[in-house]
């Protein structure tokens, strides 16, 4: 199992060095000491699970997405038909295209907050409740 540096960690998970040495200080990641610290990449691995299911998205009555992205719109371009919305989720970028009604119906702006479902090459862009 690789060992991961300390920023390589927090770049992994999206958060700052501190946070990787903070959660090494609070005892939920095990630090090795012998060179460089370093992290467990397993260790790692369940954290961010861990860390994936702990943010409620929102609340839906049922969908068949598995992969909810809670973040920021940075952008939004429209033209006649489509628009294409990009969204910042914690370290991931992400760029959706749909109609510009829905966009529009969303009143999706940067600044807004919205959930990206992602469905293998599909991605919809929810308003939490």
């Amino acid at each position: 199992m690789p060992n991961l540096r300390i920023s390589e960690a927090a770049a992994l998970l999206g958060v700052s060095d501190d946070t990787i040495r903070r959660w090494i200080d609070q005892g939920r990641l095990t630090a090795q000491r012998d060179g460089p610290m370093t992290v467990s990449g397993g260790e790692l691995a369940e954290l961010a699970q861990e860390l994936a299911d702990a943010p409620d998205p929102g609340v839906a009555r049922a969908a068949s997405a598995r992969n909810r992205l809670k973040g920021i719109v940075t952008r939004v371009v429209k033209d006649g038909v489509m628009a294409q919305v990009e969204m910042q989720a914690g370290p991931f970028r992400i760029v959706s295209l749909m109609s510009r009604d829905s966009a529009e119906e969303l009143e999706l702006e940067p600044g807004s907050i919205a959930v990206a479902s992602i469905k293998s090459t599909q991605v919809v862009v929810e308003i939490p409740e």
